[in-house]
């Protein structure tokens, strides 16, 4: 008898509405991301790695008659590579499969310009096969870089070079996957060897490589796959190789008239486009050295930890992912000094930003968007869940659990419903009196804010103009 009068209860409960109400979405800002690149959002920061036969002649920028025989590495191991990469935080690991002197880390099929033609394990070598099973091993995505440029190929700038592309890009696909992202870039074309000729040859960077072409082949290989190139389709260049994106940074963008290596792009690249069509976010690259291959010559200019923090904010703290290359030495290894800055940057980051002031914090809103909202949903630590305002302007007071000392921000909108915000700004009660302590324009995945430390007892946010009624995930400090 007891256990009936329970299930009817149960029953009762659910038909009376006693459950937590589902709650309510507003309707989404265009445009809004995939899936793919929801989950590239969460990456935040991932790795480059430069590695080819300019390590071992000294140059950035091969010219594409080195001899296969000087990539020699005496220590390589990958698996110091990637491992480093998992301790110290990164996601991922893009590696240069080829760059633009054409030297090919697999034996490909259709090139004698390969480490096969190396000292390299005696030609039995395949760099691209331990990168990706190592990510494997360590749980990190992999991704290639292959250089549209080629300055080691006779048929460079003729139809047939779009075909041994396309060939090469068949390898890599088929039998190194998965590949979570393509990435290209807009340097093509100048001077090379070009199989003996040593000239300059010029090609049209709108039409030559017939990207729509090339990205459908890849997309029926690997369904998933996001490309990077400055304009996109998926992922934007930030517009420059210093670790900054714009304080500005909309995730839309208009590719329709961009392509690689197009002239004159850089500022729009850098902020985005607030009406553009498409929904392609920023991603910053930028190189632990001077340069993007190994140098000797570097190795006191490695940055410091202090500098990865610094790039970390100015990239994932305006809504950026960030690229960082690392590349590895002679001897086929991360240099001890950058294994070290690695360290510090990772310690760096937990430390600053791993303790959230704001957890299981009170918070007080406006009006929400329904009655299903609910504003503690703000400091509830996850960023899948959000807050939905009624109103473009709003405010939202947070009552530290105790009086702390704030040294950072971070704010999250919930961009699967799209990009709202155009500026806000952030107050603080210090018991006596409130205070603005940072002022800013958007916000998408995550808006970090380094500010002048405070001790506060209370924090206001106020959304000052906005797309459409603000939808956030997150907020916190630290």
């Amino acid at each position: 008898m007891v256990r009936i009068f329970f299930v009817v209860a149960l029953a009762v409960i659910s038909l009376t509405g006693c459950h937590p109400r589902p709650v309510k979405s507003p309707a989404p800002v265009f445009p809004v991301p995939t899936r793919q690149q929801l989950d590239w959002h969460q990456l935040e920061t991932y790795a480059f790695i430069h590695f080819t036969t300019n390590t071992f002649t000294g140059k950035e920028w091969g010219y594409g008659d080195e001899s296969p025989s000087v990539f020699n590495p005496s220590q390589l191991n990958v698996d110091q590579w990637v491992s480093t990469l998992k301790e110290t935080g990164f996601k991922a690991v893009i590696l240069t499969a080829k760059h633009h002197d054409g030297f090919c880390l697999w034996p490909s099929a259709y090139t004698d310009h390969t480490l096969a033609a190396s000292p390299y394990k005696n030609g039995k070598g395949d760099l691209v096969r331990d990168v990706s099973d190592a990510c494997k091993k360590y749980g990190l995505k992999f991704g290639i870089y292959l250089s549209p440029w080629d300055r080691n190929r006779a048929d460079y700038g003729k139809p047939s070079y779009i075909t041994y592309y396309r060939n090469q890009l068949k390898e890599l696909f088929e039998n190194y996957g998965p590949v979570f992202e393509m990435w290209f870039d807009g340097a093509n074309g100048g001077d090379g060897y070009y199989g003996g000729a040593r000239e300059k040859r010029r090609i049209d960077g709108s039409r030559y490589y017939d990207w729509p072409g090339t990205m459908q082949m890849v997309r029926e290989m690997e369904p998933d796959i996001l490309f990077f190139s400055d304009a996109g389709p998926d992922i934007r260049w930030v517009g420059n190789e210093r670790g900054i994106a714009g304080e500005t940074n909309w995730n839309n963008l208009t590719p329709d008239t961009l392509y690689a290596g197009k002239a004159g792009i850089e500022n729009l690249l850098g902020t985005g486009s607030e009406t553009g069509s498409r929904w392609i976010p920023a991603e910053v690259d930028v190189s632990i050295r001077p340069g993007w291959f190994y140098h000797a010559e570097e190795d006191g200019k490695v940055k410091t930890a202090e500098e990865l923090f610094d790039i970390y904010l100015s990239s994932v703290g305006r809504g950026s992912n960030l690229l960082l290359n690392i590349p590895p030495d002679r001897r086929g290894l991360f240099h001890e000094k950058d294994v070290d800055h690695l360290k510090g940057f990772h310690r760096l980051v937990e430390e600053r930003l791993g303790h959230n002031l704001l957890e299981k914090a009170k918070v007080k809103a406006s009006a929400a968007y329904d009655r299903t909202q609910k504003a503690s949903r703000l400091t509830d630590g996850d960023m899948q869940t959000f807050w939905a305002a009624k109103e473009t302007r709003t405010d939202m007071e947070i009552t530290l659990p105790r009086p702390a000392e704030i040294h950072y921000l971070q704010l999250s909108e919930h961009i699967a419903l799209g990009q709202r915000v155009k500026a806000f700004e952030v107050e603080a009660y210090d018991g006596r009196n409130w205070t603005t302590v940072a002022r800013g324009t958007t916000i998408g995945y995550k808006r970090i804010l380094k500010i002048t430390p405070v001790k506060a007892q209370k924090l206001r946010v106020k959304i000052l103009d906005a797309k459409a009624p603000a939808v956030l995930s997150e907020i916190r400090a630290s």
